[in-house]
């Protein structure tokens, strides 16, 4: 079969597809983006926004020094996007606050992040900020949190307009995209490259493949050989009416989005491919945001729903080569937002194999054949 006019096909076209054709595009190669249907588990069009440092990689000093990277590398990626395509992602990166109300819990992050330290050195820095001297610079907090760590480098951006930014940016570089059409299944050719499947019945070549589909790429990556296995964990959302005045901070669980509402997250659950909003998380939500910010008591809450993120076997970014089959790789992660800039540019060097390419040996799935053996 005819292996199409394309050097590589990417199979996902969420936040990571994109963000890679995009990278592979700046690099000269010829892009075919296969997108799912409306009806797929969908994390980039649910998830909280998030340019996030703070606490990420504590455990893991590779995946740190990766996210710092991502993260500053944030304001160029907004400008390169702005300029490809004249949106503005609405990045804020003025810091961010994790709030506690339970002391034993605010003293293990406090602790994961001093390690966090140890990783980045120089390159990170953090505050750890007792309640009491927290409400004396922020009256509006209320008084069951007992502290909160705050980190400069943090932020956020309106995550649809970064996805419909990357569709735009892909597209102004030469870039294809082709709507409602999820793969379901993929081969190795007998001619080389790879004979993919759509869920129409109708069948496609390519010569190369990025497999960036994330829960919808499960079965794909154990038909290229891939030893990853990912699987959902479900986060809920409530957002709210939209506020005259800008909120006075900015938090992993709470945040005001550039329209004026204010969106309330941060709950994990692992309840398989479930995306169905709960009336009992929902409630917990508010009451955890009014207890941060009792002033939200008084506020309407317009929307809520779930929506399922991606996850690795240890939470962390997998990039790998298929044992099995030359050409293709498999690029998966819960931080898509955080890691775009870096998906969107040196990750091309690592997919190409080229003497510039980033060091992710760390991030092979080779790691968890080597757990399960120790």
């Amino acid at each position: 079969m005819a292996r199409g006019t394309s050097d590589i096909t990417v199979i996902g076209g969420g936040v990571v597809g994109l963000a890679t054709a995009l990278g592979l595009l700046r690099a000269g190669r010829r892009v075919t983006v296969l997108d799912g249907s409306d009806s797929d588990f969908r994390a980039s069009q649910g998830n909280f926004g998030l340019v996030w440092l703070q606490g990420k990689g504590a455990g893991f000093a590779p995946y740190a020094a990766w996210t710092r990277d991502a993260v500053a590398a944030w304001p160029g990626f907004a400008a390169t996007l702005g300029d490809l395509t004249g949106l503005d992602l609405a990045l804020d990166q003025s810091g961010g606050f994790e709030f506690f109300t339970d002391p034993a819990e605010f003293q293990d992050f406090a602790a994961a992040l001093e390690r966090q330290q140890a990783h980045l050195g120089n390159r990170f820095t953090h505050e750890v900020i007792d309640g009491d001297d927290l409400r004396r610079s922020h009256p509006q907090i209320g008084p069951d949190v007992v502290g909160a760590t705050f980190c400069p480098l943090d932020g956020h951006v309106n995550p649809l307009r970064l996805l419909r930014a990357l569709r735009a940016a892909v597209r102004s570089l030469g870039g294809h995209i082709r709507a409602d059409a999820g793969v379901r299944g993929i081969a190795a050719a007998s001619g080389g490259g790879f004979d993919l499947t759509l869920h129409t019945g109708e069948t496609l070549g390519a010569a190369r493949v990025v497999l960036c589909a994330g829960l919808g790429g499960a079965d794909l990556a154990a038909e290229l050989g891939f030893a990853t296995r990912v699987r959902p964990q479900r986060g809920e959302l409530l957002i709210t009416e939209k506020l005259g005045e800008r909120l006075p901070f900015l938090s992993s669980t709470i945040r005001q989005v550039d329209e004026g509402g204010v969106q309330i997250g941060g709950t994990k659950a692992e309840v398989g491919p479930d995306d169905r909003e709960t009336l009992d998380v929902m409630a917990g939500l508010a009451r955890h945001a009014v207890k941060v910010l009792p002033a939200l008591a008084d506020v309407r809450v317009v929307r809520a729903w779930g929506a399922l993120r991606v996850m690795t076997p240890d939470g962390y970014p997998v990039y790998a080569r298929s044992p099995r089959h030359p050409g293709a790789c498999l690029v998966t992660c819960h931080s898509g937002i955080t890691l775009a800039p870096l998906h969107a540019s040196v990750l091309a060097d690592w997919i190409e194999n080229t003497e510039t390419a980033p060091d992710l040996e760390a991030f092979d799935e080779n790691r968890f054949a080597l757990s399960d053996a120790a």
